[in-house]
């Protein structure tokens, strides 16, 4: 087997553990099942996986679990014992101990000051903390992606394929960005059917095909506004309905007729959840 090959081999398998762990987080994950996953050796499968991901597999299922708890807790009024269960934790002080040793904070105190809240308190709130929304034209960035139906919280499965294709066919660069498109309201459309895309912007220049599952499309290429936001991911959908149900129509500006997209200015595997930045453009009509 020559070098592409065995990368491409290795890339898929990992794909596969990734994949599967985005679909049983309520579960026990052991190494030994993420190994017959993988197809690989038990004994070495979780070295290869940090080497090429720079993390392990326990860092891992710890920020994804933590990911989707911070989305049922801004979002959603479950109790903490059950959004505990759901994120697969045990019990609420084994949940409680993880979720404050990455956010730094308690579940119930994170649900009622996190900064989620900011957008619910009106524009001078929002402004008094730094956020603040730019008009301006975005340059088309080409990308390759795969698309993803059901909680918009769950796109980290279809970047993981994403990224793992990408690689595997030599597209990834050290200044590949990720972004992904999101085309319907969790608000107005069932979680089960929300449709979006994750992409990783393609090399300048390429010109060529990308092999399946991956799918090229553009973002950008117009007016938007950009509102950048600072924080867990579980933070956007109250950044989203301030940007239009306070901003927009104050603005004097008209959305235009194309879906909403983001961009992720650094990556959550090495990045304080605090820290995150992403820019979320909504595109205006010209």
């Amino acid at each position: 087997m020559n070098k592409a090959h065995s990368w491409t081999d290795y890339a898929e398998r990992l794909s596969r553990v990734q994949a599967y762990i985005h679909d049983h987080l309520d579960q026990p994950l052991d190494l030994a099942r993420l190994a017959e996953v993988a197809h690989l050796s038990p004994y070495h499968w979780h070295r290869v996986y940090n080497a090429l991901y720079g993390e392990t597999i326990a860092a891992t299922v710890r920020r994804l679990r933590l990911h989707r708890a911070t989305g049922y807790l801004a979002n959603t009024v479950l109790p903490i014992e059950q959004v505990a269960r759901k994120c697969g934790y045990p019990n609420v002080q084994s949940f409680t101990r993880a979720f404050g040793g990455m956010y730094g904070t308690s579940p119930s105190r994170y649900r009622a000051e996190g900064g989620h809240t900011v957008f619910r308190q009106g524009l001078a709130q929002v402004a008094a903390a730094g956020h603040t929304v730019q008009v301006r034209h975005v340059p088309a960035v080409p990308l390759a992606g795969v698309g993803h139906v059901g909680s918009y919280m769950r796109m980290g499965k279809a970047f993981g394929q994403t990224h793992a294709s990408m690689a595997a066919q030599g597209l990834m660069r050290p200044d590949t960005r990720w972004m992904a498109v999101y085309y319907d309201d969790p608000y107005a459309v069932p979680e089960a059917q929300l449709h979006s895309r994750a992409g990783l912007s393609l090399p300048p220049g390429h010109s060529g095909a990308v092999a399946a599952p991956l799918e090229t499309f553009t973002l950008g290429g117009g007016l938007c506004a950009v509102l950048r936001h600072q924080g867990p991911y579980a933070t956007m959908r109250a950044a989203y309905q301030w940007l239009y149900g306070q901003w927009l129509v104050q603005s004097g500006h008209e959305a235009a007729n194309l879906p909403v997209f983001e961009d992720y200015l650094n990556h959550p595997g090495n990045t304080a959840p605090a820290d995150l930045l992403t820019d979320i453009y909504l595109p205006l009509a010209g």
